[in-house]
């Protein structure tokens, strides 16, 4: 169990906070007073829990007066991304040595002589067999050797090893041997962190299952280690209440899972900003959304579908061609390496590049005077006017205008143009690339981008929503309240969370609903228990019920979305129909007279948590004030093919009904969202920022 109290008083203070590549931010709920609270800092890496307290310091609240401090980190994703995870041995049922290495054998790119396959995260002199074997029905074949696998795990002493991942072919089934393993590397080698696959994942598919538990084993020292840390700190200055981490899939899970678990984290921040869009679209009764978020070192994108988020029972890690799967739930997100702090260079052929590399929160960019010399996308926004040297973050942070320039003029120089230019160049790649995460959350998944609403949240995407959303089409963007802390503003309105799967393998029209039944009913115990066992007591208890399915001969599922009284009805007809429905939105067809198998049964049990109330604006005229408008001021539009007097006003003083038709910027503490010519922006009743995109 944590270090923290675990039965803490409820219906106080409920503090999030997300780590980003250079920002961290924090949203605080006081459930006693409806209370929004806002901070924000630039992240301090190589001690992360400093910048996590500048925030606390910056929005002036204390940990003592708190119940629930919730969190999102990037540290799990970074750590596979960077390849600096522990030094990880593998211990695998006999003879399925290299699956790992084997993996799925995809060569997507049969043309590209330098072509090459997925990098194991564990290497292979450190990949060992263990003698046993089950069968595909969880019936034992080769019993454990217990004495053989202790001999072999003491074998590793000396040898450095951190953490140890564990699989045993079809522990999905029957978990007994791989448990049996983990217990005796415990008992030999104490103090090493070890992840057993079945504790992650309870499906079919070795290759993945192997890579989710190296993955897990591969960042679970660091990252336990930092939520140690960051528990430790709370608790030393007073924290008595509950400690939650965020889900890949939004929800909420107490942090000594998160520290076993810690795979689950991967999108644990960018998920939570899904989760709030969908807050924010169910208070307006919009069912169909593109959740858009852009940061300072990436930018990602997910889908709301129906009201409700795009989810997908695994994801690929480093993209298709070179991928490392996770076969857990999680939010279907795309992200691409594309932030404010993204470094702009000349490479070959004189051609201008635009990241990955970012100058993250040290040195950060040129402007922020922290000794960045390379051009950025925010240097490129200043020298462009739509960021302000005197009001960033309120005024907390002057940027150096001159800095920018100057860097700017390095790199324009090398191809002969100006800085302004160069900017606009900068500008005009960062958006194309950008555009790429949006259309692989709807154009490849079968879905037309220009039927959806862009929500567009993080410190830099209002700056660039509206060019992104003329790149692909898309006619509506929605600005929310606070888009620079949105992330933590999400996961005030996150729900503790549980998901389940279980393998089937049955003819649709074969299946003894007892035995799914059955299956489903399990789940939903394990569930019920695990919410029954929180700290925090939900208001109610929410099921809902998928299975991933194929047409019978095919290889891969689709998972599908199961309304209650389909499965108490045991209407195979309207399963096979919504199936059908599902497979034809993904790849554009389906066969309505073929048979379908029902491969895995997924239940997710929710406990509902409390949630912020609607923010009600003051009702004002079409005009705003004269009191919003802040000043004019040159701003470059590409469009009016060069720099245009631009209005500048204050959100916090527009009004419900307010009309503004661009050239406009906004400006709030954390974001500016940028009104091109031909825009026009609508103030709605909670204070969001409707846009129609011009031409």
């Amino acid at each position: 169990m944590s270090g923290i109290a675990q039965k803490s008083k409820q219906g106080g203070l409920r503090i999030a906070v997300d780590i980003g590549g250079t920002f961290t931010d924090l949203a605080a709920f006081d459930e006693s007073t409806g209370a929004l609270h806002f901070g924000k800092a630039l992240s301090t890496h190589g001690q992360l829990v400093n910048g996590i307290q500048d925030t606390l310091n910056g929005a002036k609240l204390d940990v003592k007066d708190t119940y629930l401090f919730l969190h999102g980190s990037t540290i799990a994703i970074n750590t596979l991304l960077e390849r600096n995870g522990a030094e990880t041995a593998l211990l695998i049922t006999e003879g399925f040595r290299d699956i790992y290495e084997i993996g799925r054998v995809n060569r997507p790119d049969a043309y590209n002589l330098f072509f090459s396959k997925h990098e194991p995260l564990i290497r292979r002199s450190l990949r060992f067999e263990i003698p046993e074997r089950l069968r595909a029905d969880g019936t034992v074949h080769k019993a454990l050797d217990e004495a053989a696998v202790r001999e072999l795990v003491r074998s590793l002493k000396g040898r450095g090893i951190e953490s140890v991942a564990v699989l045993c072919l079809h522990a999905y089934r029957t978990p007994a041997h791989e448990a049996r393993v983990k217990e005796i590397v415990l008992e030999e080698l104490p103090g090493t962190f070890v992840s057993a696959s079945h504790e992650l994942s309870q499906e079919y598919r070795e290759f993945e299952r192997v890579s989710t538990v190296a993955a897990n084993a591969y960042v679970g020292p660091r990252v336990s280690a930092y939520l140690g840390e960051l528990e430790s700190h709370l608790i030393a200055a007073g924290f008595k209440g509950s400690f939650y981490a965020v889900q890949s899939t939004g929800g909420l899970f107490p942090i000594e899972h998160a520290r076993r678990d810690c795979v689950r984290m991967l999108e644990s921040g960018p998920a939570a900003g899904v989760i709030g869009a969908q807050a924010i679209c169910a208070q307006m009764g919009l069912g169909e959304a593109i959740a858009f978020d852009m940061g300072g070192t990436t930018a990602k994108a997910g889908v709301i579908s129906g009201g409700e988020p795009l989810t997908t029972g695994s994801a690929l890690i480093g993209g298709y061609e070179k991928a490392l799967p996770i076969q857990i739930p999680m939010i279907d997100i795309f992200e691409v390496g594309t932030g404010g702090g993204s470094i702009a260079r000349i490479g070959e052929g004189n051609a201008l590049r635009v990241g990955p590399q970012s100058a993250g929160s040290m040195p950060g960019p040129a402007c922020y005077g922290r000794g960045g010399i390379e051009p950025t996308v925010t240097d490129a926004n200043l020298i462009l006017g739509r960021l302000d040297e005197t009001n960033f973050l309120g005024g907390e942070m002057p940027l150096d205008k001159a800095a920018s320039v100057s860097a700017m003029r390095t790199v324009a120089t090398q191809v002969g143009l100006d800085e302004t230019i160069m900017a606009d160049g900068i500008l005009r790649i960062a958006v194309t690339q950008m555009s790429h995460a949006v259309k692989a959350v709807t154009t490849e998944r079968g879905l037309v981008a220009g039927n959806f609403t862009m929500v567009v949240y993080g410190g830099a995407g209002p700056l660039h929503g509206s060019a992104i959303a003329r790149e692909i089409g898309i006619r509506r963007m929605l600005i929310p309240f606070s888009p620079g802390h949105f992330s933590a503003y999400g996961m005030l309105f996150s729900d503790l969370r549980y998901d389940y799967v279980r393998s089937l393998f049955r003819r649709l029209d074969e299946v003894s609903f007892d035995e799914v039944t059955a299956m489903y009913a399990g789940m939903e115990q394990e569930g019920r228990d695990a919410i029954a066992q929180s700290a925090v007591r939900p208001s109610e208890v929410k099921l809902s019920y998928a299975a991933d399915m194929r047409y019978v001969g095919q290889e891969h599922a689709v998972t599908v979305d199961l309304p209650t009284d389909l499965i108490t009805r045991q209407d195979r007809k309207a399963i096979k129909a919504e199936f059908d429905r599902v497979h034809a939105v993904r790849y554009g067809t389906s066969a309505p007279g073929e048979p379908a198998d029902l491969v895995s049964l997924r239940l997710t049990v929710t406990g509902l948590m409390k949630k912020p109330a609607p923010r009600a604006v003051e009702e004002g005229g079409k005009t705003p004030e004269p009191a919003a408008l802040l000043r004019t001021k040159p701003v470059y539009f590409r469009d009016a093919k060069g720099y245009v007097p631009t209005p500048v006003y204050a959100r916090t003083k527009l009004r419900r009904g307010n009309e503004i038709t661009g050239p406009a910027l906004i400006e709030e503490h954390a974001s500016t969202t940028v009104v091109q010519p031909g825009d026009h922006l609508t103030v709605d009743a909670f204070g969001n920022l409707l846009i129609a995109i011009g031409s």
